[in-house]
């Protein structure tokens, strides 16, 4: 054998040898048996939560999966997330990081990546006792019932036009539009879409970074998973430096901006002026004020977009489901004014529409990853320190152990048990549980509640002429989040007076 031939040789035989070393020394889940080098990379399906759930049914509600030589554990039961989620929570609780990830949080310097700590412990009250605080969110309300009757005063627009009457159009659009500004204004104070549609020149900066940002997260290669192949896949570092210093300079601009009208006119209740006027308060740094801040873009913007076309997906299958939540509006709110969030309590069954939709698609159905600090036994099995973990929500929510008929869309489910879905009940898991739980699920659920409500009293909607319920493509995409792998394509016609289509602006 040539010399040449002997080192990628020699390090196959020890990935092989090192695989069968943790199989053989410690009790692992069962899966499938790994490749050398590449584990189970290339067995693993695009669509990797259905992948895995289909796996499950072969080696059961708990296996390894082998991301080249980084061993991840996937749990698929209520039971098993339970013991990750809450029983061994702390020792389960850090993030692996990938090297874009790392770069961008500032090695963790934000909330969503860092390991669990006292830094985590630190931001994370910040989080719970400052930017989503009841008080907080109530004075916030403004700004997201404004944003929402503007997508409504859009899309009467566009269904009102006499040459598109009755012809359909894409509601992913008109929901990615309120979603963008809702965030971008709750974050920054920024409304970057202007009414009439145009973007400004910050905006279209910020649109940039958000796509930029979105791509670098998306690139992964083999490197990322066998670290020794690292300096065979050398980062881009000219483009991410690029990157960062982009996404800091409109940053510190509209920091620099807020901390000037600071002293004008006070604070605003915006999260930068939140996060500034804390700084001191909590010893924050600027890069986990920026962290923070673009944390919540990453995790607000898409996820909410998802979920509002998801549940419109169901409900305009569903006409026996759209004249009960549209005969509940009209019984509660009338037709002669518009919902506002305070009106929710007293909307049981558009409160169980909300949460059906989020157990049947689950904007985040793998969760984010934890990683164990320690060895630790989950279901019976050695858990390595360094192992990655995974919960299967997508699986959990479709359970048929223990959701009766679990493909079906029936918000009565709901009705017949209290179910909550912030985190307490193992068995729906839309905003996670435990020490990782999502900060933000009760802005996360008020923004759906209200777009989905403002969609539902001012629009009867149906499918396009010729398309079934059965015609709608109810596949999704590959990625981190779950967007349709084919955008709702529907018909709307108005059916409240005229004079509630129109924006009803808000300034905080």
């Amino acid at each position: 054998m040539d010399r040449s031939d002997l080192l990628p040789a020699g390090l196959a035989a020890l990935a092989v040898i090192l695989a069968l070393y943790f199989r053989f020394r410690t009790r692992l889940p069962p899966g499938p048996w790994p490749w050398p080098v590449v584990g189970n990379l290339y067995e693993i399906k695009p669509v990797r939560f259905r992948c895995f759930a289909e796996w499950a049914q072969k080696y059961g509600p708990i296996m390894s999966v082998w991301f080249g030589t980084s061993l991840t554990v996937v749990v698929s039961s209520s039971d098993l997330a339970r013991e990750v989620l809450k029983d061994k929570d702390q020792q389960l609780a850090d993030r692996p990081r990938t090297r874009s990830a790392a770069r961008f949080s500032r090695n963790g310097a934000d909330l969503i990546w860092a390991d669990y700590g006292p830094h985590y412990v630190k931001v994370r009250k910040v989080c719970n006792l400052e930017l989503f605080s009841p008080k907080r969110l109530e004075a916030l309300r403004p700004i997201r019932e404004d944003e929402v009757t503007a997508m409504v005063e859009s899309i009467f627009r566009v269904c009102t036009q006499p040459e598109k009457i009755g012809l359909s159009f894409v509601l992913k659009d008109h929901l990615q539009a309120v979603a963008f500004n809702n965030i971008t204004r709750l974050a920054f104070g920024k409304r970057f879409v202007k009414p009439d549609g145009t973007i400004d020149e910050q905006g279209i900066e910020f649109k940039t970074i958000v796509s930029n940002g979105h791509k670098f997260g998306a690139s992964l290669s083999l490197a990322e998973f066998v670290s020794w192949l690292r300096w065979m896949f050398p980062l881009d570092e000219e483009a991410y430096e690029k990157h960062n210093a982009r996404r800091d300079k409109l940053t510190k601009t509209i920091m620099e901006e807020h901390t000037q009208a600071r002293y004008k006119s006070g604070a605003k209740d915006h999260f930068v002026d939140a996060l500034l006027t804390l700084k001191d308060q909590y010893d924050l740094s600027e890069d986990t004020i920026i962290g923070l801040l673009w944390d919540m873009i990453t995790a607000g913007m898409d996820t909410t977009v998802i979920s509002v076309e998801w549940a419109m997906s169901e409900i305009v299958r569903n006409p026996r489901i759209q004249d009960k939540i549209q005969d509940e509006l009209d019984s509660v709110i009338g037709q002669e004014r518009i919902i506002n969030e305070t009106d929710f309590a007293n909307l049981p069954y558009l409160q169980c529409a909300v949460k059906e939709s989020l157990r049947l698609h689950p904007p985040t159905p793998l969760m984010l990853p934890h990683k164990a600090s320690a060895n630790v036994k989950i279901g019976g099995y050695d858990i390595p320190k360094g192992s990655n973990v995974l919960v299967n929500v997508w699986a959990i929510a479709r359970d048929p152990t223990v959701w009766r008929n679990p493909l079906e869309y029936r918000p009565e489910r709901f009705l017949e048990e209290d179910i909550d879905i912030k985190g307490h009940d193992l068995r729906v898991l839309p905003f996670g549980a435990g020490r990782r739980v999502c900060p933000g699920a009760q802005l996360g659920i008020n923004l759906v509640s209200s777009m989905l409500a403002h969609l539902l009293h001012h629009f009867k909607w149906t499918l396009p002429d010729g398309v079934k319920s059965e015609d709608v493509d109810m596949r999704e995409t590959p990625g981190m989040v779950t967007f349709m792998h084919t955008p709702l394509q529907v018909v709307a016609r108005p059916r409240l007076p005229t004079q509630l289509y129109s924006r009803v602006p808000a300034e905080i």
